[in-house]
């Protein structure tokens, strides 16, 4: 019989050190932990919110095989699980008393874990969003390219891109993702974010990176102003973050897109991204106190 056994932590280094290779051995599918845990180690680790997060890893065998964090107020977040693996981490959760609003991951472990943790908390899981991921393969510029250039945001687009972060959180529904401040200031710190441009010099459009981090760069946000959709500036913003995601070494590019959004997933793919897999976000709701 097989034992797996959960640890949680609220010590990150620690976690990585651990965990590190696990992670490392499947940057795609992990890529949401790797890009949020160097967020907390390169900004602090309430760079998510005033409560500390805390991390999870199961061992099997003395080899790690899956891991999850939680930085609250957010969502607990998987690594892929089978069944018996989501309901051993949501018994342990509820036994140290570990509240969970909600989770995300794959697909199918995203949905296991919410069944799981209603059989043990009684709370219902809602659905609230599917993913998918892509992986970007031949990049293709879209032609005909829309009027202006890209550049990269400066410290003088400070106050465009708070504003439109704030607009893309709200737009997207997480409106408290983190402070739009923290983020245009971390993003700015190393090129993070490239505008499209018009002619004039207005911008029309943003499209960011996350760091480098075990290989894979990930394509987030991507946002255009409600008045200027449908002109393709953001499907061009892309274009030029991918070439140079590419160009800063990125041997995975990769993005999420919204499945109920099917415009953005068809762009993506005449870029040239191809799906990698589906992922899955649910909130709790009616929890009770055991």
């Amino acid at each position: 019989m097989v034992h797996d056994d959960w640890h949680i932590t609220e010590d990150l280094d620690a976690f990585l050190s651990r965990a590190g290779d696990f992670l490392h051995a499947r940057p795609d599918l992990h890529t949401v932990l790797l890009t949020v845990t160097d967020g907390l180690r390169t900004r602090g680790l309430h760079a998510y919110g005033s409560e500390a997060p805390f991390f999870g890893l199961l061992e099997e065998g003395g080899r790690v095989c899956g891991a999850c964090f939680r930085t609250p107020p957010h969502r607990l977040y998987l690594t892929p699980l089978n069944a018996a693996r989501t309901d051993a981490l949501a018994a342990h959760l509820v036994a140290l008393g570990r509240a969970v609003p909600g989770v995300g991951g794959e697909a199918g472990t995203a949905a296991a874990f919410a069944e799981a943790w209603q059989r043990h908390t009684g709370a219902a899981p809602v659905p609230y969003r599917r993913q998918r991921l892509y992986r970007l393969g031949a990049l293709t510029v879209p032609r005909p390219a829309p009027e202006g250039r890209a550049r990269i945001a400066e410290e003088g687009d400070r106050e465009l891109l708070v504003r439109w972060f704030g607009e893309f959180s709200r737009d997207i529904g997480e409106s408290e993702s983190m402070p739009a401040e923290s983020w245009a200031d971390a993003r700015l710190a190393y090129g993070g974010v490239t505008l499209w441009e018009a002619p004039d010099g207005t911008p029309l459009a943003m499209a960011g990176l996350t760091p480098p981090v075990a290989g894979q760069i990930r394509v987030t946000p991507v946002y255009t102003p409600a008045p200027l959709r449908g002109r393709g500036y953001a499907g061009a913003a892309t274009a030029e973050v991918s070439r140079l995601a590419r160009e800063r070494g990125a041997d995975e590019v990769l993005l999420f897109t919204d499945l109920a959004n099917p415009t953005s997933n068809g762009l993506y793919q005449r870029i040239g991204y191809r799906p990698v897999a589906d992922f899955a976000v649910y909130d709790f709701q009616g929890q009770s106190s055991s």
